[in-house]
Parts: structure tokens; C-alpha cells; sequence
């Protein structure tokens, strides 16, 4: 699927805020939980309190009801109100078992609701109107019971709550590890799409910088390859054109630089002299036949090569870098070229000596130099000049005569 560029950048930007979105739907998915677990156990956990405060005042009431029928005497008010105790106290019970799934605790409160049944039973009996020692006994006991199982109850409800605070701290860090891991699978996520979409929309452009920088360099056997159908394949086409075009219109140039390149040349050779340029840097560019013919060389020993580490003669290299160095005419420069280069620069020539009698009749050697001179006139050196001096090329003449 094509998309342009535009809507990839606004598709990101909508997955950006999906992830986001997903993220924080997660960490408030575990903040609630948390959040509904504690809840949860901080309302049984003021039930549990409520109901066992509820059971601690009756049973102490009930201890003291007790108590004073042991010292007063019993009477049938207090026979019913402790009854009446009782029973409230058998449904504080029956609320907190509700509360319990353990089932320790259900069988100390099972005890506990035994005993009071029990001592509710003793209370109805006629005989303890009557001071009967076996039935206070009875009571004293049974109180005692009731007593003891709470105490055990109590003993059960403190280890409950220290393992009711590990829970509550595990259910915490239950949590936060997994938000831990949700962040961190999260940022890895985010840095993954930080890297990939800037790269997939950055790829483009590098193709297209690194085209025109082959373009910079002159060359024109580039082109850029994109296929998708936006804003940047539109400017990859147009880039593409315009490469067709550079390498049309280079095509042309080098074509028409050919071209004038044989028109000098036989317009060089139509002088029928010896014509040699070079330009700014002292590099020879092009010589003509005649030119070549004086020297006896190679174009590959000559051209491209600078002057002084060819075998151009000392006259020619001189004549061009006084002109090169004061970027001007130079006219008429006497020239001589020699034979040979080496012989030239060991005196220049070659000696021959034959044997005379001078006027007091002894014997002289005299000899005679014969120098082979290949060209003796002038050099004329043309500059044709540039924008710049580093742009400067230098046209030389040689010619026998004296130029007008």
C-alpha cells in the first residue's frame, strides 16, 4: 500500500498514540487492581475487626454477668438478661465465621458457639435458682471455656493480619514489577519506533543527497530508485529527469569540445608553424603536427604533463613561464632548438680538431664546433585569459620570422 508522505507521518503519529494509550490502559488496569485487592481486604479486614471488638465486649459482659451470679445469687432477671447475651453473642459468632474461610479459625469459633450453647442451656435449668454448687460450676467453667477459646481466636486473628500485611506487600509488588515490565517493554518499543519510522521516512532523502553529491561530481550515471507513489517519488521522477538531462546536455558538450577540438587542430595544422599550448599550471594540453615533427616526440611524453619534466627545450619553457607569470603577451623571443637536448647542455656542441703548423713551425691542433641547429627564429606566446588566472590558457607560435 501506498501512502504519501503526509499520511505515513500521521499514521505514525496515530500508532504513537495507540501505543501510548495501550500503555496507560495497562498501568491503570493494574493500579485498579491493586487498588480493588486492598479494598477488598481493608473491608474484611474492618469487619473482622468490628465483629471480633463486637465479641471481645460481649464475652467480657458475659464474663461479668457470669460472675455476679457466682457472688449475688441468681435471680430471673439476671438469668435473663445473661441468656439474652448469650444469644447476641452466638450471632456476633455466626457473623464472624461468615467472615472466615480458614477453617481453624471456623472450628475455634464452632467451639466458641458450643460453649455458649451450652452455658445457655445450664442458665435454663431451674436448679441454678436454687444456689445449686454444680451448676455454678458449671457456669464458672463454661466461662472459662468461652474465655480461652477467644483468647485463641485472638492468637488466630494476629497471625491473620501479619499474613493479611505480606499479602497486601506482595500484591504491591506484584504490581509494580509488572508495570516495571510494561514500562520497559513500552520505552524498548518506543525506541524501536524511533529508530524505524524517522529511518523509513529518512531513506528517501538520503538517496536524493547522495545523487546530488554524484551530480557534484560530474557524474550523470546516477538515478534514483524509489517506488512509492507520494510527495518524494514525485521529486525522485523530477530528479531523475533532470539527471537525463545533465547527461543529455554533457553528451552535447563533450560532443561540441570534440568538435572545436578538430577545428583548432586543423586550423593549427593549416598554419603550417609550430604551435604548442599549455595552460595556467604549466601542463601541456596540445601540440600540433609541425610542433611534434621539431621535437621528435610523443604526444603521450608531452600532453598532460608538465613542462619541465618533458623534453620541450629550455628557449620554449622559458618563453611560456615568463608569459605564465606575468599573465601577458610575449613577443618576438629569440629561439634556438637544438639537435639533441644533452648535447645541447655539454656545450652544444660537437668538436672536431685537425693538426696546422703555426709561423714558428710547430705543430697546433685546432678544432672546429659543427652545432646542428633543427629551429632558429622567434616565439610569440598569446595569452588567452580567464575569469580567474588558475583558467588561463597560453598559445605559442614559433616562427622564423619577425612577427608584425
Amino acid at each position: 500500500m501506498n501512502l504519501s508522505l503526509k499520511n505515513r507521518v500521521v499514521a505514525s503519529f496515530i500508532v504513537a498514540n495507540m501505543v501510548v494509550i495501550i500503555i496507560s490502559a495497562i498501568v491503570f488496569n493494574y493500579l485498579n487492581s491493586l487498588n480493588r485487592d486492598i479494598e477488598t481486604i481493608a473491608i474484611k479486614s474492618n469487619q473482622v475487626s468490628l465483629s471480633t471488638d463486637e465479641i471481645r465486649i460481649s464475652a467480657i459482659t458475659i464474663l461479668k454477668r457470669q460472675r455476679e451470679l457466682l457472688s449475688e445469687g441468681a435471680n430471673q432477671e439476671k438469668v435473663t438478661r445473661l441468656m439474652s447475651l448469650c444469644e447476641s453473642f452466638t450471632g456476633q459468632l455466626k457473623r464472624l465465621d461468615s467472615l472466615y474461610q480458614a477453617p481453624e479459625i471456623k472450628k475455634v469459633i464452632a467451639q466458641m458457639i458450643g460453649y455458649v450453647d451450652s452455658l445457655t442451656l445450664v442458665l435454663g435449668k431451674a436448679a441454678i435458682y436454687g444456689r445449686d454448687n454444680a451448676g455454678m460450676a458449671t457456669l464458672g467453667e463454661l466461662a472459662d471455656k468461652i474465655l480461652d477459646t477467644f483468647s485463641d481466636l485472638q492468637e488466630i486473628q494476629f497471625d491473620e493480619s501479619v499474613e493479611r500485611e505480606l499479602k497486601i506487600k506482595k500484591i504491591i509488588n506484584e504490581t509494580k514489577r509488572n508495570m516495571m515490565i510494561t514500562l520497559i517493554i513500552a520505552f524498548l518499543g518506543t525506541i524501536i519506533l524511533g529508530l524505524v519510522v524517522p529511518g523509513k521516512i529518512a531513506l528517501p532523502f538520503k538517496k536524493i543527497r547522495d545523487a546530488i553529491r554524484e551530480l557534484q561530481d560530474c557524474n550523470f550515471d546516477v538515478s534514483i530508485y524509489y517506488t512509492q507513489n507520494d510527495e518524494i517519488g514525485e521529486i525522485a521522477t523530477e530528479m531523475n529527469k533532470m539527471i537525463q538531462s545533465f547527461k543529455m546536455f554533457d553528451a552535447l558538450r563533450a560532443d561540441r569540445v570534440n568538435v572545436e577540438k578538430r577545428k583548432f587542430d586543423a586550423l593549427a595544422n593549416m598554419i603550417r608553424k609550430p604551435v604548442l599550448v599549455a595552460n595556467a599550471n604549466h601542463e601541456v594540453i596540445y601540440m600540433n603536427s609541425k610542433m611534434y615533427s621539431l621535437i621528435s616526440a610523443q604526444s603521450e611524453d608531452i600532453i598532460g604533463k608538465n613542462m619541465v619534466d618533458t623534453i620541450l627545450p629550455e628557449p620554449i619553457v622559458a618563453s611560456f613561464e615568463l608569459a605564465i607569470k606575468r599573465r601577458s603577451k610575449i613577443e618576438n623571443t629569440e629561439v634556438k632548438i637544438y639537435a639533441s637536448r644533452e648535447e645541447h647542455e655539454e656545450h652544444e656542441t660537437s668538436k672536431t680538431s685537425e693538426s696546422v703548423i703555426n709561423e714558428s713551425g710547430e705543430v697546433e691542433q685546432v678544432s672546429e664546433s659543427h652545432e646542428e641547429t633543427l629551429f632558429e627564429g622567434y616565439s610569440t606566446v598569446i595569452p588567452i585569459r580567464g575569469k580567474e588566472s588558475s583558467l588561463d590558457y597560453y598559445l605559442m607560435v614559433l616562427s622564423n620570422e619577425v612577427f608584425a
